[in-house]
């Protein structure tokens, strides 16, 4: 095992590079003033984990504890569904419907959507097969832009709140923020989730332009613009993981 003090990323962040089987992966180290024992685990999102050391504890006795559970954070990890880059033939989710990639480099235009002759939805790519990952990329993005700007205008609307700007960023913390100043931040890989997902997120950063807090009137407010926010948090925490392993 290779332990690292740091990168050009997270400088301050210790990592350890823990081997088993053939195979490796990246644990992150953070130290916590609140826990009581060493605990580890597993990032589904990054495909990495992350091992959480006691206030006394040591890197030495961290690569220790690592090493002892690498069997078990390597068969979480062969159990994650694979990776799937934007790439022809592959299939993606769009608003919860399982769209093939289709490279036709004769056509004209970047990327739309359209039914193949089998019925079956299709991510339909114009161009050259090496632009083929970007035009995907920015086709999702745009469709999320389009989606979560109507949504939250929709709603901003409903409770007399205005918003200041919406931008779309691909973070693995979270799925939507809200600033004081009404500036709302979504990620555009929610636009692969189903409608009344998309939906919900909007409505719950909005309602933050109301109560910046999660407190029970903000959750009765959400419960006002979005009367099924519990079935979509349900999504979010089953499935909104698997979101992030395309594109890769």
């Amino acid at each position: 095992m290779m332990i690292r003090r740091g990168s050009a990323s997270s400088p301050t962040i210790p990592t350890l590079i823990l081997r088993h089987a053939g195979e490796s992966v990246i644990v992150a180290v953070r130290r916590s003033a609140r826990a009581q024992r060493y605990t580890l685990r597993l990032r589904a999102a990054e495909r990495d984990a992350v091992l959480t050391v006691p206030k006394r504890g040591s890197m030495a006795e961290a690569a220790v504890f690592a090493e002892r559970h690498a069997a078990w954070l390597m068969a979480r990890l062969s159990r994650l569904p694979p990776q799937v880059s934007f790439l022809d033939g592959a299939s993606v989710p769009l608003r919860g419907v399982v769209h093939r990639i289709e490279h036709r480099p004769g056509m004209r235009g970047t990327a739309w959507t359209e039914d193949g002759a089998d019925g079956t939805p299709r991510l339909v790519v114009a161009g050259e097969a090496p632009h083929v990952p970007r035009r995907v990329h920015d086709f999702l993005v745009r469709q999320a832009r389009a989606d979560l700007t109507e949504a939250s205008t929709r709603h901003a609307a409903a409770v007399g709140r205005e918003i200041s700007r919406i931008t779309l960023r691909d973070v693995r913390s979270r799925w939507g923020s809200c600033s004081a100043s009404g500036r709302l931040s979504f990620s555009w890989r929610i636009v692969m989730a189903p409608p009344w997902v998309i939906d919900y997120l909007a409505a719950h950063e909005v309602a933050h332009l109301v109560h910046l807090d999660h407190s029970h009137r903000f959750w009765s407010l959400v419960a006002e613009l979005c009367p099924g926010y519990a079935a979509a948090r349900q999504w979010l925490r089953r499935h909104g993981a698997e979101l992030h392993r395309y594109g890769k």
